[in-house]
């Protein structure tokens, strides 16, 4: 059927980075919208970021905004996830998502609509 598959995961000191990717298989990330999830340690999962499908429209989790980078490589049916300056409570899974609806904000928080697929997740510690 398709499936997108997260890599690029592990520990990393708070000030580091790391660069998360998603391949889509059996799939196309074309024209639709994209976008990352976590979930930290008892606690719901939370949208990071999402990317637009039509315009390359961008919103961020007010925490990382400045810090974090979303994009896509359509040619290589790959999504990514730049992490950057990270700190302790941006600890979790990372999961990354692709929906059929639109890339939007609602109070605050990244949400795509009509979400088709998941990925499995990758997870991501800070910690020193």
């Amino acid at each position: 059927q398709g499936q997108l598959v997260e890599s690029g995961g592990g520990l990393v000191q708070p000030g580091g980075s790391l660069r998360l990717s998603c391949a889509a298989s059996g799939l196309t990330l074309v024209n639709y919208a994209i976008g990352w999830v976590r979930q930290a340690p008892g606690k719901e999962r939370e949208g990071v970021s999402c990317l637009s499908s039509t315009d390359d429209a961008t919103h961020y989790l007010d925490s990382v905004k400045g810090r974090f980078t979303i994009a896509r490589d359509n040619a290589k049916n790959t999504m990514y996830l730049q992490m950057d300056n990270l700190a302790p409570e941006d600890t979790g899974v990372y999961f990354c998502a692709m929906a059929t609806g639109v890339c939007t904000v609602e109070s605050g928080i990244p949400v795509l609509k009509r979400l088709e697929r998941w990925g499995q997740g990758t997870p991501v510690t800070v910690s020193s």
